[in-house]
């Protein structure tokens, strides 16, 4: 009788433990929207190996004739994904100014395994908020963001 008792009480211990790694736990790659909220987070913490993960570094390196980064006029040509990495860590230039901007993540947008999520850079000085959707498609199973300005207004 106590066997079977404590079976069941470890398996409902396992339970709620899982229940609570989800709810709580690390980023749910399935969800686009998480990939760019776990982006932000990787690129507080200057991971470059998270970002590596999150990115694909040879699709962003193809978009060459907008820059990424906001307020600026000119595209800057990235030749490596080391170059690429360096701009969203550190003293990265696209690091600062979207760090010195409050930054919005909302709507995800799937469309079969393509998503765009759309995200809001808020000056609060200006008084100005640049919105853009970063584009994402699936690869392995997980969502990798391709193009940070896939849209903007």
């Amino acid at each position: 009788m106590w066997s079977r008792l404590c079976f069941v009480f470890l398996i409902v211990v396992v339970a709620i433990g899982a229940m609570l790694l989800t709810a709580c736990g690390g980023s749910d790659l399935s969800d686009p929207r998480q990939t760019v909220i776990s982006l932000f987070g990787a690129m507080e913490k200057d991971d470059e190996a998270a970002l590596t993960h999150l990115l694909d570094l040879p699709e962003l390196m193809r978009q060459s004739q907008e820059d990424y980064a906001v307020q600026r006029d000119e595209a800057r040509v990235f030749t490596n994904p080391e170059q690429v990495l360096k701009d969203l860590t550190g003293d990265g230039e696209t690091k600062k100014i979207w760090f010195a901007h409050q930054r919005i993540v909302a709507n995800a947008e799937i469309i079969g395994e393509t998503a765009t999520v759309e995200v809001t850079f808020v000056d609060k000085e200006a008084s100005r908020g640049y919105r853009t959707k970063f584009g994402l498609h699936l690869k392995n199973g997980e969502w990798r963001i391709f193009s940070f300005k896939t849209f903007t207004e």
